[in-house]
């Protein structure tokens, strides 16, 4: 399948998320109950309050604060990578342009979503965020009632698993094992609550969020056996 899939047809994506609140102590008291009863189930010997900097990776406690994406145009045969990051502290703001970029470009059936681990995280995430905020979803969202080879989601991670449901690799695991050349990170995933929350830098944030969606480009077209998209060939857009 992925062989014959168009690539310009694909937005390749990565999102960073944060708990909604700086800390546990900023939450309401219903808050704090629902916090409780969520975290039991993993928190072991340790407090509500000191396992709440994990509250960003469930969606009904944290927020998005970043979308990267990546699309591949073909220029003289020749693929080119542009990539794209919303960012704002309004969760909202984020959510709408991310959606009227999937409505004005990746609007049809022919068009497809890509992340990594992006079945499991960060598709749903974006949905449920796009609901509670009272975002109507976009066609590439709205899988409600579809079979699933209906949804037009790809995901490098399932891809790798070959059918394998337990097995998990990490997208930087994948990228050295398959010789994709990515710069020093400056940050990873467990720093972004300390760098949103404390430093309160949501570029460097971006910066890093784009990083592994280039990463994802990339193997997806090692998983193809095509070449790589050099840097030259790659652009940020603003």
């Amino acid at each position: 399948m992925i062989y014959d899939v168009d690539l310009e047809k694909i937005l390749f994506l990565d999102i960073e998320t944060v708990p909604q609140f700086e800390d546990h102590s900023k939450l309401s008291e219903k808050e704090k109950d629902f916090w409780e009863k969520k975290s039991n189930a993993f928190r072991k010997e340790q407090s509500p309050e000191e396992v709440y900097e994990r509250a960003g990776i469930y969606s009904e406690f944290g927020k998005i604060v970043c979308i990267s994406v990546g699309l591949i145009r073909k220029k003289n045969n020749v693929n080119y990578l542009r990539l794209k990051s919303f960012y704002n502290d309004d969760e909202k703001v984020i959510l709408t342009g991310f959606k009227e970029l999937l409505k004005k470009h990746f609007n049809t059936d022919n068009h497809m979503l890509c992340g990594h681990n992006g079945k499991e995280f960060d598709f749903p995430y974006i949905g449920r965020r796009m609901l509670i905020n009272g975002i109507k979803l976009p066609l590439l969202l709205d899988i409600a009632g579809k079979k699933p080879w209906e949804v037009n989601h790809l995901d490098t991670m399932e891809l790798w698993k070959f059918g394998d449901y337990k097995h998990y690799t990490s997208l930087n695991l994948l990228t050295h094992i398959f010789n994709i050349p990515t710069p020093k990170d400056d940050i990873d995933g467990s720093e972004v609550h300390r760098v949103y929350w404390e430093e309160k830098n949501l570029k460097r944030i971006a910066d890093y969020c784009a990083k592994d969606v280039k990463a994802t480009v990339q193997l997806f077209l090692r998983f193809r056996g095509e070449d790589l998209i050099p840097e030259e060939n790659i652009e940020i857009v603003e």
